[in-house]
């Protein structure tokens, strides 16, 4: 399958309703470990660390994202999912799929502003066909925009021609003929160790596998490309070999981009201000436990509050198109700060094709905010909302889904806070694991000076402090 393509429309349909199905059952034979897995984890040791460490006493908190399309939404990802949660039953695990099906990496590239960055993952699994150019988007503003960790997939195995691609670097050009080998065997590990992220190289464990068992591909997929339970249950396993704990392994690479400072100990109130120079892009506070009697402190980052930086500010996904997962809109961009509201914009006019609509925008606290049409760039009168020609989704989802919108519909979403600008302290209902307000997140990255100022009448309770700095600038 080309990268640089969709898949067929008939897939399309397929991939955004029926792969998201509950994880299969493995009752098929268990693929050979590869001879040599010395290196396999290696780029993703600090989210290893955080679950392999994790005690009955002290439960350290770890967010998984997977994200991609239609084939990181079929049920391998539970599997891999139940595997951490089974293995490391004392970490206090989030995870979640925001994978949108039928969305290459040319759309997903803007879906991620409302999907990926604000949920600031410590690990993502991520596989995606499409674009490299877009592809390499992700991935580096993923390690810009947060300190998450990326386990990258190669492609799994859907012809029989693939057994004989080419495989040689030397030999190889990005060409339409040599997609496939291109982006399996040298773009994907190029960008892998561009971004200091692991690579999962399926595509060579895949092909193991096959002639092992005497398997054709199309035995592990249920269409030309989407798994089967056979496949679903292979492609967890390879994820799984990557998702090792190697304590020996060298932490230079991650070490320094998360750290926290103990209050009391690398940081300490005087005269009732709590101050530390930071270099990041996030704050937390960790919250002790306490009487809940401390007013809430004020909180300044460079003598301003968390809500006057904008990048402190993440717009939600928007509505999805009628029966579908699909956004009407992959992103909604701004030009002037935003405040936090909802927002709706109310088509009217829109062509059967979707191509063609009139729409008007109204904030909950802006008001009305100007009228546009889905060709031409929008920006509303007060700046917040912007929304570029490319960015509507409208015609494709209704020539893949084949049904018109029904008149009046609205798109919304949200502008919520990665931020407080006063810490109330919450209340640590169990001191095991790490109770955590952000302060601010989306702050540009580098160094600042963080200063809670409480009141006259107590010190809010307040554990450590907890930054984080993403490793590319």
């Amino acid at each position: 399958m080309n990268h640089a393509i969709f898949v067929t429309l008939s897939s399309l349909v397929l991939c955004a309703s029926a792969l998201a199905a509950d994880a299969p059952k493995a009752n098929w034979p268990a693929p050979k470990p590869p001879a040599d897995m010395s290196a396999f984890g290696t780029g993703i040791q600090r989210t290893m660390t955080l679950l392999a460490t994790s005690t009955p006493e002290h439960r350290h908190t770890v967010k998984v994202l997977f994200y991609g399309q239609s084939i990181t939404e079929q049920g391998w990802w539970k599997i891999v999912a139940d595997d951490l949660r089974a293995r490391f039953p004392n970490a206090d695990l989030v995870i979640e799929n925001r994978a949108i099906g039928g969305f290459a990496s040319q759309l997903l590239v803007k879906t991620a502003e409302a999907d990926l960055y604000p949920f600031y993952p410590d690990l993502m699994i991520f596989y995606v066909y499409g674009s490299h150019i877009d592809y390499e988007s992700i991935i580096k503003r993923t390690r810009e925009r947060t300190t998450a960790e990326i386990l990258m997939q190669n492609d799994h195995v859907t012809n029989d021609k693939d057994f004989d691609e080419l495989t040689d670097r030397a030999q190889i050009r990005p060409d339409g003929k040599m997609w496939n080998s291109f982006m399996n065997f040298v773009f994907l590990p190029d960008t892998a160790k561009k971004y200091g992220c692991e690579l999962c190289d399926e595509r060579a464990e895949w092909k193991a596998y096959l002639k092992e068992n005497k398997l054709a591909p199309k035995d592990l997929l249920r269409d030309g490309v989407h798994l089967n339970d056979h496949g679903c249950y292979l492609m967890a396993e390879f994820v799984k070999e990557r998702l090792r704990y190697l304590p020996k392994a060298p932490q230079d690479a991650w070490k320094d981009l998360v750290r926290t400072y103990e209050v009391g100990k690398d940081v300490k109130w005087e005269g009732g201000t709590l101050a530390l120079d930071v270099d990041g892009n996030r704050i937390d506070l960790l919250a002790a436990k306490g009487d809940g009697k401390a007013a809430p402190a004020k909180v300044l980052i460079d003598g301003k509050k968390p809500s006057e930086f904008p990048g402190c500010y993440a717009a939600t996904r928007t509505t999805a198109y009628p029966q579908s997962s699909w956004p009407c809109l992959k992103r909604v961009m701004a030009e002037k700060p935003l405040v936090l509201e909802d927002w709706t914009v109310r088509l009217k006019d829109v062509s059967d094709d979707g191509k063609q609509a009139k729409f008007e925008v109204i904030g909950s606290k802006t008001g009305p905010d100007g009228e546009g049409t889905a060709a031409e760039k929008f920006v509303s009168k007060s700046g917040r909302v912007v929304i570029e020609p490319d960015d509507w989704n409208l015609a494709f989802c209704r020539d893949v889904f084949k049904r018109p919108l029904p008149q009046g519909f609205e798109v919304k979403w949200k502008i919520v806070p990665m931020f407080v600008d006063e810490y109330a302290a919450p209340e640590v209902k169990d001191e095991t694991k790490e109770t955590v307000v952000t302060i601010a997140q989306g702050l540009p990255n580098g160094r600042h000076t963080l200063k809670v100022l409480a009141e006259a009448g107590g010190q809010p309770a307040i554990r450590a402090v907890r930054v984080y700095r993403p490793p590319v600038k």
